[in-house]
């Protein structure tokens, strides 16, 4: 529902006023999270809090920290940034505590549709909404006489003319690293064919079908106008080629999009000059885009003292008060869930996503798990190791197994 409210805002300055207090804390605060722009902002205007330590430890493997970081006791992290796929882990281990009494304390100036909330109990603050959609080079589609793709199938085609006419080998880009980053490309492609992940009403996996070996094969023809290394490119290699000039087409992350577009930040003059943005494409004839919807918040860790907890919610509600879109290159971080916040022409293709009913990534307690077996078993499949059926019947074995060992099977 978060994010379906979204979807028919004309603008997200409707969110209700609140008077931002300084921020003075009498405990210390210690974040983990992802490493992009709009993060990198939250985390440092919460280390700005004053009276206790304020520590930020952001990065690429934050999935692979965040957990063990906050088991502990006391926890190592008072407050993990997560997004809705990783949410769940944190929730299934025990490791986050509800917020309410922190709202009912500290939370003026939230909207409701900031509140998350999971079985009756707010768990985490969402301060932006994010989707991958496409993002492309006007002038060398230009150059290749091709039109803006809408569909998979016209990337295809647009890949082949400007290969064909020496334009760029390999055109395409893509998050496509083995592991996470391969099995949400998966997720995106396989929701845009019809598919559904499990059986309706269970935990049971059905991604070994028609939709999930069409899946397969579309990625498998996209890798062919890709960089040779694209098992090893995540976004900030994906990113990294688009600045230099090597890639046409790609459907990116809206939060890394606004900085494609910057020339401060590496990017070529002639690169960021023609970086353009449209929604994200659908796939197989459907009309459903071959993308997800998401949102990014912050968590309190359960096993820190009270005086720790209510520090942290202080300093990360200060991490996303609106004075931070004052910043002349916020705005275009993200689509922000922030008072005041406008939005900008970075934030196209997420409202683009949000209006043409791209599903949400799935909030399930067992997605995760399907999630890691994708990760695991679909990079011999890309490489010609073995069939698309058989990597997805590896899939759903190794799913099956971990579903099994955790009580969801």
């Amino acid at each position: 529902m978060f994010l379906r409210s979204l979807a028919t805002a004309s603008s997200l300055a409707i969110l209700s006023a609140g008077a931002i207090q300084a921020c003075e804390i009498g405990a210390r605060v210690s974040i983990v999270g992802n490493e992009f722009p709009a993060i990198q902002t939250v985390g440092a205007v919460a280390q700005e809090c004053t009276g206790a330590e304020v520590k930020s430890n952001l990065t690429a493997d934050h999935q692979k920290i965040n957990l063990a970081g906050m088991q502990g006791n006391p926890a190592e992290y008072t407050t993990a940034i997560v997004a809705n796929s990783s949410i769940v882990a944190l929730i299934n281990e025990d490791v986050i505590r509800p917020l309410d009494d922190l709202v009912a304390k500290h939370g003026d100036g939230l909207a409701k549709n900031q509140l998350i909330t999971v079985n009756g109990k707010v768990m985490a603050v969402a301060f932006m909404a994010n989707a991958q959609h496409l993002t492309y080079r006007q002038d060398l589609l230009e150059e290749a006489g091709v039109a803006v793709p809408t569909t998979y199938e016209e990337m295809l085609e647009a890949a082949k003319t400007i290969r064909e006419k020496g334009i760029l080998e390999n055109p395409v880009g893509g998050p496509y690293a083995a592991g996470w980053n391969l099995a949400q490309e998966f997720n995106n492609m396989f929701l845009g064919y019809g598919g559904e992940h499990f059986k309706p009403g269970t935990a049971e996996p059905s991604v070994n079908s028609e939709a999930g070996v069409k899946t397969l094969e579309m990625m498998k023809a996209l890798s062919e106008y890709m960089n040779p290394d694209y098992l090893t490119h995540d976004s900030n290699a994906t990113s990294a080629e688009w600045k230099a000039g090597n890639v046409a087409l790609m459907h990116m992350w809206g939060s890394r999009v606004g900085r494609l577009k910057d020339t401060g930040d590496g990017a070529l003059e002639v690169v960021a000059n023609n970086t353009a943005i449209a929604g994200p494409l659908t796939v197989g004839g459907g009309d459903i885009p071959a993308s997800t919807l998401w949102w990014d918040g912050w968590t309190v860790a359960k096993n820190i003292s009270d005086a720790e907890a209510e520090a942290t919610f202080i300093a990360m509600k200060n991490g996303v008060s609106p004075e931070i879109l004052g910043k002349p290159e916020v705005p275009e971080q993200a689509v922000w869930l922030i008072e005041g916040y406008q939005p900008t022409e970075a934030a196209t293709g997420v409202f683009a996503a949000a209006n043409s009913g791209t599903k949400p990534y799935p909030m399930l307690p067992y997605m995760g798990l399907l999630h890691t077996a994708l990760g695991n078993e679909l990079a011999d499949f890309m490489q010609g190791k073995e069939s698309a059926e058989q990597a997805l019947k590896d899939v759903e074995a190794a799913y099956i197994a971990a579903a099994k060992e955790k009580g969801f099977l």
